[in-house]
C-alpha cells in the first residue's frame, strides 16, 4: 500500500539529509507529487532500508532500557499528556478510517440486494451472475488485510514519538521531539523566529495555529485577548505539539534587517583556554533575556576594570543560534585588544557582568540548496562554526566543506571538533592547512578547492583577517565563481584602548 510523506519525514526514515533528497528531486530520480513523496519511491531509491539501519530501533531500544532515565525522557520522549494526546490523534484517525470502510461495506451490501432484486425482473442470468462476481471480489479486495511496508510502520512511530510542524507562508517544516516547545525545536531546526523572553511574558512568540492541536508545556502569564484564543494564537515558547501534524501561521525574520538591536546584561560560566593564545569564553544570558541573533553575526562585549573605566570590543558569535542563552567566544590574545587583555590577565572570571551589545552583520547564510564551502582563517572559525552548526540544524544543504588554514602553530584550536563533524555527518568534509604567510596559504586554499569543489556549484563562505578574504575572494572569481555565490566576513584588527 502506497504511504505518502513529507520530505523532511522521508529523510528521517531512510537516514539521509533533506538536501540529499531534495538534490534528487532536481535530478529527476525522485518525483513529488503535490510536495509529497510516495514510499513505493523510496523503497526503490533505497532498497536496502532496514529499521535498524536508520536509528529508530536503536531509539526504541533505548527507552525501553532506560525508560526511568530522567534526560532520556525528556530528550527522546515527550511527556505523558503529550503522548496520549498525539495517541488519541491516531486514534480518531483510525476510527475515521473504519467509519468510512463500514459504510464503503454497507454500500456494496445494498448494491448486492439491487442486483438480488434484478434478478426477479427479467435481467440475464449471465449479466447478473458477472456483476455479482465483480462486487463480491472488489469487497473482498477492498476489506482484505494488507501488509503494511516498513516505512509505513516507522513512520507511525515516528508520529507518536516525534511531531512535524509546518509554518506558513514560508512552507518551513520543523520536528519536535522530546520536551521541546514550539519555540526550542524550530530554533533547533535553524528557523528564523521571532521571539523576546523566551518564558510565556512578552507575547513576541505568539502564533496561530491553523490545523492540529497543541499542549502547554511551560507556565506563562502574557494575557491573550478573547478574540485572540478564538482566532487560533499560541506562544510558542510555553506550548508543544499535541498532534503528531501541526500548521502554524507565522511570520519569520527575512534577513538581519529584521533583528533587533538589544542590550543585555550576560554572565560569565566559563573561560577555557583552547591554545596558548586561544581562549573560549562562554556567557550566559538571564533566563529571562536571550539574545536574539542571526548566525555568523557579530556583538560587542563590554567590562568594567577595577579603575572604574570600561572596555569594549567587536566579536563573532561562535556559538548557534538554537542556543541563545549559552553565547561561546573565540577570543584572541592580540597586544592592541583591550578586552583580550583583560581576559588573559585573568581580569574576567566566571561569575563576572559582561554586558552585550549587538547584533550586527550580514555574513550570514542566504536561502541557497547549493552544496556549501566555508573557509576560515585563525579566529575568523569562529563565526564559520556558527554557519556551520546552523547549516547542521536546517539539514537542506546536499554536502558542506570546511578549508581552515592557521598562519600559527596553535591555529587549529577546535582539530577535534572537525573530526567529530567528519566521523558522524556523511556530508561533511574538511582539509587544515598551516602557512604562515596569509596570501600563500590562501592560494594554496584556493587550489585545495579548485581540486574537489569546482566541478560543482557551491556558496562559499570566507571568514578571516582582510588579506585573507581578499586574496581567496580574487581566486574563487577568477576561476569563476559567480560574486552572488561568495559572503564575505573580514575581521579587523584592534586598533587600541576604547572606553
Amino acid at each position: 500500500m502506497t504511504h505518502w510523506l513529507t520530505v523532511w519525514r522521508a529523510a528521517q526514515l531512510v537516514g539521509v539529509s533533506r538536501g540529499v533528497l531534495q538534490q534528487q528531486v532536481r535530478d529527476g530520480s525522485l518525483v513529488l507529487t503535490e510536495g509529497l513523496v510516495s514510499t513505493d519511491q523510496l523503497l526503490r531509491l533505497y532498497p536496502t532500508t532496514r529499521l535498524e539501519d536508520t536509528g529508530i530501533l536503536e531509539r526504541v531500544i533505548t527507552i525501553r532500557d532506560e525508560a526511568f532515565g530522567r534526560r532520556l525522557r525528556e530528550r527522546l520522549l515527550p511527556s505523558q499528556e503529550v503522548l496520549a494526546q498525539r495517541l488519541f490523534s491516531q486514534t480518531q484517525e483510525l476510527a475515521d478510517v473504519r467509519r468510512y470502510l463500514q459504510r464503503y461495506h454497507e454500500l456494496v451490501v445494498a448494491l448486492q440486494e439491487r442486483i438480488h432484486a434484478l434478478q426477479g425482473k427479467g435481467a440475464s442470468p449471465l449479466e447478473l451472475a458477472e456483476l455479482q462476481d465483480f462486487v463480491d471480489q472488489g469487497l473482498a479486495k477492498a476489506l482484505a488485510t494488507e501488509q503494511a511496508d516498513l516505512l509505513t510502520v516507522m513512520d507511525d512511530m515516528l508520529k507518536v514519538m516525534s511531531a512535524q510542524v509546518t509554518v506558513r507562508p514560508s512552507g518551513h517544516e520543523f520536528i519536535v521531539e522530546g520536551h521541546d516547545t514550539l519555540l526550542q525545536a524550530g530554533l533547533r531546526a535553524g528557523l528564523k523566529l521571532n521571539y523576546g523572553c523566551g518564558n510565556g511574558t512578552c507575547g513576541m512568540c505568539k502564533v496561530r495555529v491553523i490545523s492540529g492541536q497543541v499542549v502547554r508545556t511551560q507556565p506563562c502569564d502574557y494575557p491573550m485577548s478573547e478574540a485572540e484564543r478564538a482566532q487560533g494564537y499560541t506562544l510558542m515558547c510555553a506550548h508543544t505539539a499535541g498532534s503528531s501534524e501541526l500548521t502554524l501561521e507565522l511570520l519569520e525574520a527575512s534577513g538581519p534587517q529584521d533583528i533587533p538591536q538589544q542590550q543585555i546584561v550576560t554572565t560569565v560560566r566559563a573561560v577555557t583556554q583552547l591554545a596558548p593564545g586561544t581562549r573560549l569564553l562562554h556567557l550566559q544570558t538571564p533566563r529571562s533575556h536571550r539574545l536574539r541573533f542571526l548566525a555568523g553575526q557579530s556583538v560587542t562585549l563590554g567590562v568594567s576594570r577595577a579603575d572604574g573605566s570600561d572596555v569594549h570590543a567587536l566579536y563573532p558569535v561562535a556559538s548557534c543560534p538554537c542556543d541563545d542563552r549559552n553565547l561561546h567566544f573565540f577570543i584572541e590574545r592580540h597586544p592592541l585588544d583591550p578586552f583580550a587583555l583583560q581576559l588573559f590577565a585573568d581580569g574576567i572570571k566566571p561569575g563576572d557582568a559582561v554586558t552585550v551589545w549587538g547584533p550586527v552583520g550580514e555574513f550570514v547564510l542566504e536561502d541557497s540548496q547549493r552544496p556549501l564551502v566555508f573557509a576560515a582563517c585563525d579566529a575568523g572559525f569562529a563565526p564559520i562554526k556558527s554557519l556551520i552548526e546552523h547549516a547542521l540544524a536546517l539539514d537542506a544543504a546536499p554536502s558542506l566543506s570546511l578549508f581552515w588554514l592557521s598562519t600559527k602553530p596553535d591555529g587549529h584550536f577546535l582539530e577535534n571538533q572537525c573530526r567529530a563533524w567528519g566521523e558522524a555527518l556523511d556530508p561533511f568534509e574538511y582539509e587544515l592547512l598551516a602557512e604562515p604567510d596569509v596570501s600563500f596559504g590562501a592560494a594554496q586554499l584556493a587550489r585545495a578547492m579548485r581540486a574537489d569543489l569546482f566541478d560543482i556549484e557551491c556558496d562559499f563562505y570566507l571568514a578571516g583577517p582582510e588579506v585573507f578574504v581578499n586574496a581567496l575572494q580574487a581566486e574563487l572569481r577568477a576561476s569563476g565563481v559567480p560574486a552572488a555565490q561568495i559572503h564575505c566576513n573580514v575581521l579587523l584588527e584592534p586598533v587600541g584602548e576604547t572606553a
